[in-house]
């Protein structure tokens, strides 16, 4: 099942067995994680809190490239939605919440409570970067 993700299945299941999820790609956190619950929300009335565990965090920083900066400049002069800058804040969004899944699975949490996402744009030297931080409180949690 893990072997379209760059690493075989063998070794796939050897580093989910030792928990060594910070080596996993991307694709084998979503198929783990699928559970695991991220809610903006500080409170689940069909859970209860167990454990609070720690403060969690993921960044990611991503390059908008020199044609789709070209096509937002436009897009500010003429108006209307540029389809090229949400797809990388959708893409940003994305990868971001399943970095914070990956924080989760580390901190041994079965959810992630008052998750907060913060968009910055970080320039300079005439290039641009979207930079995205997922926060939230890692949680263990059971049935109400």
């Amino acid at each position: 099942m893990f072997g379209l993700f760059g690493k075989d299945e063998k070794e796939i299941e050897e580093l989910i067995a030792n928990k060594q999820y910070d080596e996993l790609p991307t694709e084998a956190i979503d198929q783990i994680a699928k559970d695991l619950i991220l809610t903006t929300e500080f409170a689940m009335p069909e859970y209860k809190v167990t454990q609070r565990l720690e403060i969690i965090t993921a960044e990611c920083v991503f390059g908008m490239n020199m044609f789709r900066d070209m096509f937002a400049s436009i897009r500010d002069i003429v108006g209307g939605r540029s389809s090229a800058s949400q797809k990388v804040l959708r893409d940003a969004r994305k990868t971001c919440l399943t970095e914070l899944r990956r924080e989760a699975l580390i901190a041994g949490a079965d959810a992630v409570i008052g998750v907060d996402l913060d968009y910055s744009e970080v320039s300079g030297d005439g290039k641009s970067m979207l930079m995205v931080v997922a926060s939230g409180t890692a949680v263990k949690i059971q049935p109400s």
